[in-house]
This record gives C-alpha cells, sequence and structure tokens, in this order.
C-alpha cells in the first residue's frame, strides 16, 4: 500500500524487476556472471584501511584516496606515532592516530597513509594546471578550507596535504567544482548555499559570491540539488544541472544564457536522489556537444527510507540524452537494463563506450538509505542506434553504495573503491559492512583476445616525463600493432597503412582525469583529436607513426594534464601524460 506513491507504469516495471534483482541478489552474494558478459573483475586490495568516498588520479599515477575525518578511527595508522588532535574533531577530540587519506601507487599496488587535517566529508576538488590536486570545503571546521595535494616524487614519503583555513568565502558541503579555461575552479552550491565563487582568488582580500537564484528555484524538501552536475561546453559557457533542470551560464557576466526543457518524468537526478551526468566525448574542432543524464530515484524516495516503514522504492531506469548547443535543445529518454541510483559514469578511452558502475537498485544516498546492490555494470555506446546502445558486464562480488567511488587509470582499467553506508566505521551486525577493498574492473577491450589489436606507445614513453604540448600543435606518436606486425612478417613485409594486418581505423583520444565523490566525476573530459594519416615506419613490421593536433584553444582543453590513447578500431593503447598549456 504505501508503494502507491510511486507514478507510473514505469515505475510498476521497475518493482518488478527490482524484486527480480532482489532474489539474485539475496544474501548480499552478487550473481554468477552472466554467460557472454563483457569485461572481468580483479580484486587488488582487500583493505587500504581508508574508504574511497573521494579518488583522483594525478599524473605521477597514483590515486589521493580519502573519506571524512569524522568517521572516528579508520584501519590505516599514521606513521612514525603521529596523531591528529583536533578540538574541533566531533569524534575522537583528544587524539586520531590513524589516517583519513591515502596515496595508492598503481604500478606498486601499494598505499601509504596521507595527513588531512580538517574534514573532509562530501568536498568537492580539481586539478590545478600544474598537477596538484586543490581540494575544497567539506564540513565543520573544513567548510570553507582549501587543500593542495602535490604530485609526490619517487621515494618522498614526506610529500603530504597542505590547508588553508577560510579560503573560501562562503561553506562549501555538497558543492561541485569544475576547471575553467584560465585553469580556476568554479565552486558552486552545497548545502544551503545558493551561489558560486572562483579559487584562487585573483585578490585574497575578495570575499564575493556570486548568487544564484536558479539554485533555489531548483531546491526541494528533500535537496535535490545538491552537488550540481556542472560541464564546460564548447562555447566556454557553464551547463548547470540541478534536480530535474538545467541552465547555460556565462559565468563571466553572471547571465543565464539558455534555460533548457526540464528533464521528462520530473523525477531528481542530484543527490540524495543521486544520478550521474556526463559530457559524451567531443570530436575534434567540434560544433555540438551533447550531455547525458542517467539513473536517480523517483521524488520522495530520500524521506521514504526514514522512519519505521522504512520503504526503499525502486530507482530510476531512463537516461536522458541532450544536444546542448541545438538551437531547439530536447531530451531523448533512454532506458537502461535495471534500475540504478548512485551510479558513476566514467567515459572510456576509446571514445565509443561509457561505463555506468556502482550504486543500487533501489532507495537513495544517505545513511542506510538502499536496500539493493546493482552489482553489474553498464556499457553505453552512445554511437549505436538507440536500442542498441546498453550492455550488461560481468557483475562483482562486492556493495558500492553510499560513499563508493571510481576513476579511469591510465592503463584504460577501472579502479573502484569506497561504500560504507555508516554514520561510522562498521564491519559487523550490518547487512552491508564498511568496505575498505580496492577492486579493477577491466572493459572488454582489455580482454586477452584483443592482446595483438592493442597498440602500444612507444614515443613519447609512456613511463617517462609527461609530454609538453602547446594549443593547436602537432603531437607525434609512434606505436606498434602486434597482429600488423605478425602479418606483415608472414608477407614478407609487404603492406602498410590503416587496414593493413591488425591495424583498423586508428583515432586518438584525450582524457581529463576526474575528481570523484558522490556519483559525479567532475572536470571530466574527452575529446577526439585530429589525426593525419597513419604511416608505416620502414624497417620495423607492425610500427607506425600518427600526428595528432591538439585542442585549439583552453575552453576545449583547460590547461593541465590529460591521458593520450591511441585507439585502433576500439581498443585503447595504454595511455601517456601531455601537459597542455
Amino acid at each position: 500500500m504505501e508503494l502507491r506513491s510511486v507514478r507510473g507504469n514505469d515505475h510498476a516495471r521497475h518493482l518488478a524487476l527490482l524484486l527480480l534483482l532482489a532474489c539474485a541478489f539475496a544474501g548480499g552474494i552478487a550473481p554468477a556472471t552472466a554467460s557472454g558478459a563483457g569485461g572481468r573483475w580483479e580484486l587488488l586490495q582487500r583493505s587500504i584501511g581508508v574508504s574511497a568516498m573521494h579518488m583522483q588520479l594525478l599524473h605521477n599515477d597514483r590515486v589521493i584516496i580519502f573519506d571524512r575525518t569524522d568517521f572516528g578511527r579508520s584501519n590505516l595508522s599514521l606513521p612514525g606515532g603521529r596523531c591528529r588532535v583536533n578540538p574541533r574533531e566531533r569524534v575522537l577530540p583528544a587524539g586520531d592516530c590513524t589516517a583519513h587519506s591515502a596515496e595508492y601507487d598503481v604500478a606498486a599496488n601499494v598505499a601509504r597513509p596521507l595527513f588531512v587535517f580538517t574534514d573532509t566529508w562530501c568536498s568537492s576538488g580539481t586539478v590545478a594546471p600544474d598537477g596538484s590536486l586543490v581540494q575544497t570545503g567539506g564540513w565543520n571546521d573544513g567548510y570553507r578550507c582549501a587543500r593542495t595535494m602535490p604530485v609526490c616524487g619517487g621515494g618522498d614519503r614526506s610529500c603530504d596535504w597542505s590547508e588553508k583555513q577560510d579560503a573560501l568565502t562562503a561553506n562549501r558541503w555538497y558543492a561541485t567544482n569544475q576547471i575553467l579555461p584560465d585553469g580556476r575552479a568554479f565552486i558552486i552550491g552545497g548545502r544551503r548555499q545558493f551561489s558560486y565563487e572562483f579559487y584562487p582568488k585573483a585578490d585574497p582580500s575578495d570575499t564575493s559570491v556570486v548568487q544564484m537564484p536558479f539554485l533555489m528555484q531548483t531546491r526541494d524538501p528533500e535537496e535535490n540539488n545538491l552537488y550540481p552536475f556542472v560541464h564546460l561546453s564548447i562555447d566556454g559557457n557553464l551547463f548547470i544541472f540541478t534536480n530535474n533542470r538545467a541552465i547555460l551560464l556565462d559565468y563571466k557576466r553572471n547571465k543565464v544564457v539558455r534555460t533548457y526543457p526540464v528533464l521528462a518524468g520530473g523525477d531528481p537526478r542530484n543527490y540524495p536522489s543521486s544520478g550521474s551526468s556526463v559530457l559524451l566525448p567531443l570530436s575534434p574542432n567540434p560544433t555540438e556537444a551533447e550531455v547525458l543524464v542517467c539513473g536517480g530515484a523517483p521524488s520522495g524516495s530520500y524521506n521514504s527510507t526514514k522512519g519505521g516503514a522504512r520503504i526503499f522504492v525502486p530507482a530510476l531506469t531512463t537516461c536522458g540524452r541532450i544536444k546542448i548547443t541545438d538551437a531547439s535543445p530536447a531530451w531523448v529518454i533512454e532506458t537502461m537494463p535495471s534500475p540504478r541510483v548512485m551510479g558513476d559514469m566514467i567515459l572510456l578511452p576509446n571514445g565509443a563506450e561509457v561505463a555506468i558502475i556502482n550504486g543500487a537498485a533501489d532507495g537513495t544516498a544517505g545513511w542506510e538509505a538502499a536496500s539493493t546492490p546493482n552489482y553489474a555494470p553498464v556499457i553505453y555506446r552512445p554511437n549505436h542506434s538507440p536500442g542498441d546502445r546498453f550492455e550488461e558486464q560481468a557483475a562483482t562480488g562486492v556493495p558500492r553504495l553510499y560513499h563508493s567511488s571510481v576513476v579511469l587509470l591510465r592503463d584504460g582499467r577501472l579502479l573502484v573503491g569506497g561504500s560504507n553506508p555508516h554514520i561510522y566505521y562498521n564491519f559487523s551486525d550490518v547487512r552491508y559492512p564498511t568496505e575498505l577493498s580496492l577492486e579493477a574492473f577491466s572493459p572488454e577491450y582489455l580482454d586477452p583476445s584483443n592482446d595483438l589489436l592493442r597498440p602500444r606507445i612507444l614515443s613519447p614513453s609512456p613511463t617517462g616525463a609527461a609530454a609538453s604540448v602547446t594549443y593547436g600543435a602537432k603531437l607525434a606518436l609512434k606505436f606498434s600493432v602486434p597482429a600488423s606486425a605478425r602479418r606483415r612478417r608472414r608477407r614478407g613485409g609487404a603492406g602498410a597503412g590503416s587496414g593493413s594486418g591488425g591495424l583498423e581505423e586508428v583515432s586518438v583520444t584525450m582524457v581529463a582525469p576526474s575528481f570523484t565523490t558522490h556519483s559525479l566525476a567532475m572536470n571530466q573530459r574527452l575529446l577526439f583529436l585530429e589525426v593525419a594519416k597513419t604511416a608505416a615506419v620502414r624497417g620495423l613490421a607492425g610500427t607506425y607513426y600518427v600526428s595528432a593536433t591538439m585542442p585549439a584553444t583552453a575552453v576545449l582543453a583547460p590547461p593541465g594534464y590529460y591521458m593520450v590513447f591511441v585507439v585502433n578500431g576500439h581498443v585503447p593503447s595504454e595511455g601517456i601524460w601531455v601537459h597542455i598549456q
């Protein structure tokens, strides 16, 4: 009877599917991988000691991971007997000798503790043009704090966070950061904050914020306008989506230059209803841009999980896709294979696929506010025909619910961690204990059957320093394809160029690593680069040169570090780091 508040036949279908999922997931154990399901999972660490609420890959191939400082003790001790003594700490004011942040070395598969002092709960971040992580906001003494994590050298174990109190003007808890073409961070929203500001400040004495009525207009009783979805459009304006509505903002003039239609159905998509969003890959010299918003929870879902009844309403199955540059933009609705809330959307380096991963099939974000994990990722292929874009992948055995996150690694895997739907670390007497493990999901393009087709970039070296490039410049990439080398050897060295042997259509992609938290991959961006015809290297079987042209302006690619991949058909190489400025 209580489910009558769930509206429409679509939600009835959601409920039926949810019942099937609940049967399959009974006991908290994921179903066996379906026959033919793509991708594979690998457990990297049973425990890094810290739950991965926030993650950011840096260009030293290390991932900065942190949760919040007032969870109580973590399972990772600070080195040398060091303790954090913070009188404003709500749980352990007399001292906490455990770490709430870690640096994970991808190649070595090891983590070391980092020291963060102020509370980072539900904060946001951006990678600055120099490659350092600039991380802002949080709760309690972290509301207005800005923290910087530099790119640490090989054996420097003293490299750590630095923190600056009162760096922001407004309290930023559940805010969103977006890097701008000038390298600053645009910081918008947060709990009871209907404004935006910039960091760093042009003048340290600047205490101004810019009021934004749109954030007040999209607020509802469940505050479904937190962690706004923000994307930098190709005209330099900002696409901003909260609740079920979107605008295009000229942030330089504080002027709304376009208002988009309400997303069909009217259900909320932002925290705590927590769908996810990406700006789809941009073509060379793009003239259009598209945004995809997937998942979320029907109106009222958050409040339904509270009180004695504790009803977990089925999550949404729908995605909305819109060309934000069209003269008359309209949402196109698509349906995922299963309902999902708190899912993360990550652009894959081949530029042809989006991974939708983590989350639940019911409930919302929040403490104990979801009941049924969604264990199986989904791949979305934006260039396929409607009705043929989604494919369910192999399921993990680890529930990834509230406070889970995921980032793309340079080798093409997805690093997945976190899940703590409890106020404190809780490992017993709960259905879904706090999760300290790290897993890697390898999409189908990393299957061994594709090994002979996988390009390998030879120059610039993937293990060397980042290649320095400028806007509009050419980047020469030398790469090999094993299948092509075998075929040429069998033919006595004959054959060259695209389509020869194992060489298919070659493209080059450029990916900005995201700051991922709470189902939002901030600053995520993928661009296809303009490429010249692929040419064979004389005397080296299966080896080629391709010349790629960097984006023309910082509006297309804000300054900083990106991963660049050579893609053979749909199979990407391991990436190299480039620094564009």
